[in-house]
């Protein structure tokens, strides 16, 4: 882990990628881009952020679309946390491609063990079955049964640098959706 952290992409360095789904948001007449959270979202916000703190994952890193909903999300879940990771509000979340959110993670700098994505579906959800070539237990049934609803996420673990990042690199080792 030393060796990461001073720059070495060494191939046997453990990360986790966590894909959270912004909460449910209200649909008022003002742009996509810019729906708040409605009351359901701001309450699963927070019990989304309890369940990401008892994940123990200390992230280094939490790149969040630029949408209200994601920052709402975020800044409600975040409180939850027992440290507040570095945050970067990245437009290129909002309305991603599975294509694009690849290239976001093999832009991740690598002395970033533990990064979160705060972001929107089809996205998350594509980018967590593309990520997991295996799954423990059930928890790749449950995430594909339930379709990943508003203020879930997975989590994906993989070994090695982030510009390796690619289709089946992981291991989905947990999902969690407020309602299941």
């Amino acid at each position: 882990m030393i060796h990461a952290k001073l720059g070495d992409m060494s191939v046997d360095t453990p990360r986790r990628i966590v894909l959270l789904r912004h909460a449910k948001a209200d649909w008022p007449q003002v742009s996509d881009h810019d729906r708040p959270l409605a009351d359901r979202g701001r309450t699963d916000a927070t019990v989304a952020g309890r369940r990401l703190a008892d994940t123990k994952i200390e992230f280094d890193l939490t790149l969040c679309s630029t949408a209200v909903r994601t920052r709402e999300t975020w800044k409600l879940a975040v409180h939850e946390l027992p440290h507040r990771p570095r945050t970067v509000y990245e437009e290129r979340l909002y309305e991603a491609s599975l294509g694009e959110l690849l290239a976001l993670l093999n832009e991740t700098p690598d002395d970033v063990n533990d990064l979160l994505l705060v972001g929107h579906n089809p996205g998350m959800h594509a980018l967590a079955d593309a990520l997991a070539d295996r799954a423990e237990g059930d928890v790749m049934v449950r995430m594909n049964r339930s379709g990943f609803p508003t203020a879930a996420f997975a989590v994906v673990a993989f070994t090695g640098s982030w510009k390796s990042v690619e289709h089946g690199v992981g291991t989905l080792t947990d999902f969690w959706a407020p309602h299941d």
